[in-house]
């Protein structure tokens, strides 16, 4: 039982510091001026990608056909910073140093425990 629920338990986790994270620690860039670029708007995408993953992650609980949406989700969370969502041009500004790498790492992440999670689960109702 506790191999089972150890994956919607990592999944919330990881969901709230891509929330979390993409807010305050892992925010992209801030501008001197005051005004923001479109990475603002790659970390309010994020934000939003965050919490439907923790939601996601808590009805995986319930439903453990849940983790099949747990999956593009998260792997529509790799796509935005830098590809859906353009970023600073200049390689070191926060946004491409920080908030993209660690955005797509920790969904790619999810996006593989969730595929072992539905796994684990679809071997052990056999």
């Amino acid at each position: 039982m506790m191999k089972k629920a150890i994956f919607p338990i990592l999944i919330l986790i990881l969901s709230l510091v891509i929330a979390l994270g993409s807010q305050t620690f892992l925010s992209p860039c801030v501008h001197e001026d005051g005004s923001f670029g479109s990475c603002h708007w790659a970390g309010r995408a994020m934000l939003g990608v965050g919490i439907l993953l923790a939601a996601l992650a808590l009805l995986s609980w319930a439903r453990k056909d849940a983790y099949l949406a747990v999956m593009p989700a998260a792997l529509l969370g790799c796509f935005i910073p830098g590809t859906l969502i353009s970023l600073c041009k200049m390689s070191a500004m926060r946004c491409r140093s920080v908030m993209q790498p660690a955005m797509i790492l920790l969904c790619a992440v999810i996006a593989m425990l969730a595929l072992i999670g539905y796994a684990v689960n679809r071997k052990s109702n056999k």
